[in-house]
């Protein structure tokens, strides 16, 4: 694969998206390859990348099915249950504490 064509932030031709303006217009990939690329220059850091699909070969969002809406209800579910206290928190519980909030507090509480 040679280089892909490199924009400056805001300079990208028509017909060209990033995956989430292809999202916004109902559209996804598709299995293409980046197309091309937007670069927004930082000072501290290497450039912020942002890579770029062509509109004309993206296909439709395939549609939510009652089976994938399930499926995405059970995983979110798993994600609300303590591991620690088997409680449902009401919130998805963060990746950072593995815990809900009162588990991961109480033994700051306890010194």
């Amino acid at each position: 694969m040679g280089t892909i064509p490199t924009y400056r932030w805001r300079c990208a031709p028509d017909g060209y998206a990033t995956y989430r303006q292809l999202r916004a217009m109902g559209l996804r990939p598709g299995g293409q390859d980046v197309a091309a690329q937007l670069e927004r220059p930082r000072r501290r850091r290497g450039p912020l990348v942002a890579y770029l699909y062509r509109i004309d070969r993206a296909k439709p969002v395939r549609p939510m099915t009652p089976a994938r809406w399930a499926a995405l209800d059970r995983a979110n579910t798993a994600r609300r249950i303590c591991p620690n206290c088997r409680r449902d928190a009401g919130y998805r519980i963060p990746p950072s504490l593995g815990m809900c909030v009162p588990c991961a507090d109480a033994p700051q509480l306890a010194a």
